[in-house]
């Protein structure tokens, strides 16, 4: 009987090499983006503030704009989450609500305001980088420039 207990724990056992592997956001990456998003702010000359976030919308990285106001702190992480939680723009959101959908509003880390962008990779979205400062469609381009700089690596 113990021997067929040990067998059947040894043929069941689970090797490292068996997990799937993950992706995420390492450091390098990150600091990629936000050179990218910084380059584009600067090119653009609007002061923003620049927010990183991981698929469970944890902040990965925040970088305030001299002078950004206050406030921006809070809705970069906003935009950023929304768009690493939902796997799409924030934009949709704002969208969603321009629709007539005002539901959406009650959805866990729904923030309807154009400036965040999904993270993804291969289909996997990794996080959600954002922008606040500006207009929204240039806190957009910020944020996309971030992006574009992943492809480029």
């Amino acid at each position: 009987m113990l021997k067929l207990l040990v067998m059947m724990l040894v043929s069941s056992a689970v090797y490292a090499s068996d997990l799937p592997n993950k992706k995420y956001l390492d450091l390098n990456t990150i600091k990629i983006m936000v050179a990218a998003a910084e380059a584009k702010a600067k090119d653009l000359n609007v002061s923003v503030t620049i927010c990183v976030v991981d698929e469970s919308g944890n902040l990965l990285f925040l970088e305030k704009g001299e002078t950004a106001s206050l406030n921006t702190i809070q809705f970069a992480q906003k935009k950023a989450r929304h768009a690493a939680f939902y796997g799409s723009p924030s934009k949709d959101g704002a969208d969603a609500i321009k629709k007539g959908n005002v539901e959406v509003l009650a959805f866990p880390e729904f923030f309807p305001n154009q400036g965040g962008l999904p993270v993804k990779i291969d289909g996997q979205t990794l996080g959600g980088i954002s922008a606040s400062g500006a207009k929204s469609e240039i806190d957009e381009q910020v944020a996309q420039a971030g992006l574009d700089a992943l492809t480029k690596k």
